[in-house]
């Protein structure tokens, strides 16, 4: 199986991108290289690898040809609650090119196409959520995610599935501290205390980044007739956390003295998830905990392996690019 990851040399695209090498796939990673190219560096040169440049809104189609299936991972794939961001970027990238690259999809006769949402499309909820209960998106990156997924689900003569993963968490080659646990992990390397953004209550499901990529694979694994037209959150009932209890648990896996200090205005985002579906549908289960990715990621921030390069926050990057000109709303219709 040939399988094309837009987004592929990101913090999950990098993990995914391998993984898919172990299993036997070809890979093609398409990626702008916004956020270097760190994550896919030593791929480059195998055989079984394809890295293409480019920009997901206006790439050459014809590359798609002679795949069976695609990832899509590109994305704005944070929250912006400062709107440093032009939100037309926002527009075109998470939901102009992924329902682009969905239709042009079926034009090259791929068979499978995979999208990444998030479980923020929940915003605030008291109960329980499932891949049945309204959406309720507070923010732009999770209102044009579940725009995309909308559009996505209307298109016909493709296998298309939506994932909506928890936040994601531990070590990757293109590594992210804008993420709830691996930012905590990071203040407790550096400062010896970790910042829980007001008001600790808010509750938020969390996956490890290994785990997001397992799934992927278990979904382009799966008869089409079983995953086509399908929603299913990602992440495991275990691992939903009030965003306090979640440093609680950071400090105990690194047998660290809890210190906590508050910081921001208090989050809107609350939400706990059923990640029962995709269970029994897929007979997915997650392998690792927060404790695992913890310690990983402090292992390597120990070890020089890893550090909190201005690229390992999502949304600061892309207004130093935005600011210099790098990137700008290119004016597709929307």
């Amino acid at each position: 199986m040939r399988v094309l990851v837009t987004g592929g040399a990101g913090y999950i695209g990098s993990i995914l991108s391998r993984k898919l090498l172990e299993k036997g796939y070809d890979v093609t990673v398409l990626d702008l290289m916004l956020f270097s190219d760190i994550g896919v560096r030593d791929l480059v040169g195998e055989k079984r690898v394809n890295i293409v440049k480019a920009d997901v809104r206006d790439y050459d189609s014809s590359i798609l040809g002679g795949h069976d299936a695609i990832v899509d991972l590109a994305a704005i794939s944070q929250p912006d609650p400062q709107r440093a961001i032009d939100e037309k970027l926002f527009y075109e990238i998470n939901y102009f090119s992924s329902v682009r690259t969905a239709n042009l999809a079926t034009k090259h006769g791929v068979e499978r196409y995979i999208f990444a949402s998030t479980c923020s499309v929940y915003g605030f909820k008291n109960t329980i959520v499932n891949e049945g209960s309204p959406p309720n998106p507070l923010e732009l990156y999770a209102k044009t995610k579940y725009m995309a997924e909308e559009s996505i689900l209307s298109i016909k003569g493709i296998t298309k599935t939506i994932l909506r993963l928890a936040t994601v968490y531990g070590l990757s080659p293109k590594m992210r501290f804008d993420l709830v646990a691996n930012a905590m992990t990071l203040t407790l390397f550096k400062e010896e205390r970790i910042m829980v953004g007001r008001p600790g209550e808010q509750k938020r499901p969390v996956v490890h980044v290994v785990d997001v990529a397992n799934a992927i694979i278990r979904v382009l694994e799966t008869s089409r007739d079983v995953v086509n037209g399908e929603i299913f959150n990602v992440g495991s009932n275990d691992q939903n956390y009030r965003v306090i209890d979640l440093a609680y648990e950071i400090f105990k896996a690194l047998n660290k003295e809890p210190r906590i200090e508050f910081y921001g205005e208090p989050d809107t985002r609350s939400y706990i998830v059923d990640f029962t579906k995709i269970s029994r549908v897929l007979g997915f289960s997650c392998r690792y905990r927060v404790a695992d990715g913890a310690r990983e990621v402090y292992k390597a921030l120990e070890e020089g392996i890893i550090s909190d390069a201005p690229w390992t926050k999502v949304i600061g990057w892309w207004k130093k690019l935005q600011d210099e000109g790098v990137v700008k709303p290119i004016g597709v219709k929307l």
